[in-house]
């Protein structure tokens, strides 16, 4: 079995010397280790890499998916599909450990493996799974799927994640400070706490919750029944559970129970912060909800000639090298589109996880507007999309294959599929306009942008989320004028519609091509505004300052 002395390979530096457990249903490392679907993923592994850097005494507790979020492809039309291809990867070490975990009051056997910090420059991560001969079929498929479908299979997921990896830092000797749960996933980690402590005080001084849902229906919910039924509740009976949280109804909630079961929270922007406190507030016994502005990590997504570039206000070398980024990119374009782009024209890409909200084809709401925009001989675009929608969501999935229908007359447009690490990098890198047009209030922080402007893009934005702490109009990026609140969704769009193509049309598109020094000193700003405020060591530092250092060492119990 591996030694606790040989998880980290490194002496934590005396500032993050307390002891954290990371948990999350995701983590977005490297394009070799596909564990993730999106942002909770990107965030959780830039979390990691800016600790690594640090040198923070913090270590990772996630499931190794066999079968990753899917892989997206395309069908006999070049329409999406999602296949689900087995994963192996031999430079995770498996430490030996094997252990169970009661789901439907049955042990199921996890397999504990690290991926170590030297692998990919992170923080040591712990990666559980039940894909193993020790259990029976049903039970070693609880590791097969990322976000499954099924209801029961997805419940013991979160007990494989939350349970399992609290069991797992037993086992290791390990007992952190703090126990922080990015979502909500692994809220059944308090109940194992909760047995170990006998005290909801004496867990509270421990746990710590990031929530990134500003949507009700986004946070999960089951039965107090089917969750007893599915041992969620480790050793307690569903009267007991409600009497200590104080809750009502048939659903458990898991954001609810994080709050409640947590000494400090923090929603991922300043907005979203105020939105969960509205959200919850009305709540008794949550505790405190504060903001941590998502981050990314720089040295993993920069482009290190660009970055020189910028850095040394060399405009001719920041265009050079940037016309060499969007031919690499239009390599991916041909390869899977058939259509050669130009690095001489203005390019915009829209790129995220596709979920209704954030709008992916609101540039075509004005088809006829579209068609000007596109078919402009003096001021020429090149738009491309990518993205993976949830493989059980129908809307979404037909959202993406009608943009791909659509656009296939045009030269100048492209879907592109595959969205994971390598290929966000390429659209980044290889963009001049980074478009984000969620509906207002629905994007708790989204980060993509942020890795866009360090990589040279302008950000054509929806003042959602992160974008009101960094964007200055007209100077470090263009901002879209939200619609009034008291309008209908339909209506909502529409105008937002057309003042995302009035900008386009009057600002963006004059300016890349007739003023094209104002263009680099945009970019420029753009650039130099994002580090250090939404670079991920800030972020890494904020957690030890904001969250987990909210308690002294000293006043914690010993078990």
């Amino acid at each position: 079995m591996i030694k606790k002395e040989e998880i980290f390979g490194y002496t934590p530096d005396e500032k993050y010397s307390k002891a954290v457990a990371y948990f999350s249903m995701e983590f977005a490392i490297d394009q070799a280790l596909k564990i993730y679907s999106g942002g909770l993923g990107f965030l959780a592994g830039s979390h990691l890499r800016s600790a690594y850097e640090l040198k923070q005494n913090l270590l990772g507790i996630g499931i190794l998916w066999k079968y990753g979020y899917y892989d997206q492809v395309r069908d006999g039309n070049a329409l999406m599909k999602a296949e689900f291809i087995e994963k192996d990867y031999s430079f995770l070490q498996d430490t030996g450990i094997v252990f169970a975990v009661p789901v439907h009051d049955s042990p199921v056997h996890v397999k504990a493996y690290l991926l170590k910090p030297e692998t990919f420059g992170t923080a040591p991560l712990f990666l559980l799974s039940t894909d193993i001969p020790e259990n029976d079929y049903l039970s070693g498929t609880i590791t097969h799927c990322l976000y499954d479908p099924n209801e029961q299979t997805r419940i013991a997921q979160t007990i494989v994640l939350g349970i399992g990896g609290a069991m797992l830092l037993d086992i290791l000797g390990i007992e952190p400070d703090v126990y922080h749960m990015n979502e909500g996933h692994s809220v059944s980690l308090n109940f194992y706490l909760y047995a170990k402590y006998k005290s909801l005080e004496e867990v509270k001084k421990r746990v710590v919750f990031t929530t990134h849902t500003p949507e009700m229906a986004g946070n999960e919910a089951h039965t107090f029944g089917l969750l007893k039924d599915m041992s969620f509740f480790y050793h307690l009976q569903e009267h007991e559970v409600r009497s200590l949280l104080g809750m009502d109804g048939d659903n458990f909630n898991y954001t609810v129970a994080a709050l409640k079961f947590s000494r400090k929270a923090n929603g991922v922007s300043k907005i979203h912060g105020e939105v969960a406190r509205q959200m919850w507030g009305s709540y008794n016994g949550i505790c405190e909800i504060i903001s941590i502005t998502n981050a990314q990590n720089k040295s993993y997504w920069e482009d290190k000639m660009l970055d020189d570039a910028i850095s040394s206000n060399n405009d001719e070398a920041i265009t050079r090298r940037k016309k060499e980024m969007k031919s690499m990119l239009f390599k991916t374009v041909a390869d899977q589109c058939g259509k050669l782009f130009d690095e001489n024209i203005l390019t915009i890409v829209w790129a995220r996880r596709f979920a209704g909200y954030k709008r992916a084809d609101l540039v075509m709401w004005d088809w006829d507007r579209f068609l000007k925009l596109i078919n402009n001989a003096q001021f020429p675009v090149q738009i491309i999309w990518a993205g993976k929608p949830y493989p059980e969501d129908p809307g979404s999935t037909d959202q993406f294959n009608h943009i791909i229908t659509s656009i296939k007359p045009f030269s100048n447009c492209a879907v592109l599929t595959g969205y994971e690490l390598a290929l966000s990098a390429l659209l980044k890198k290889g963009t001049d306009v980074w478009l984000n047009n969620p509906r207002m209030y629905r994007e708790a922080s989204g980060t993509s942008g942020m890795t866009a402007a360090m990589n040279g893009a302008i950000n054509l934005s929806i003042p959602d989320g992160w974008v009101p702490e960094f964007a200055i109009d007209g100077e470090n990026c263009f901002i879209i004028q939200p619609a009034l609140d008291l309008l209908s969704v339909e209506e909502k769009d529409a105008r937002e519609a057309r003042n995302m193509m009035d900008i386009l049309e009057h600002k963006v598109l004059p300016m890349y091509y007739n003023n094209h020094p104002k263009w680099l000193t945009v970019l420029k700003k753009a650039a130099g505004d994002i580090v250090p405020a939404f670079e991920a060591g800030r972020l890494a530092d904020d957690y030890y300052e904001k969250m987990y250092n909210s308690y002294k060492k000293d006043t914690l119990s010993s078990n």
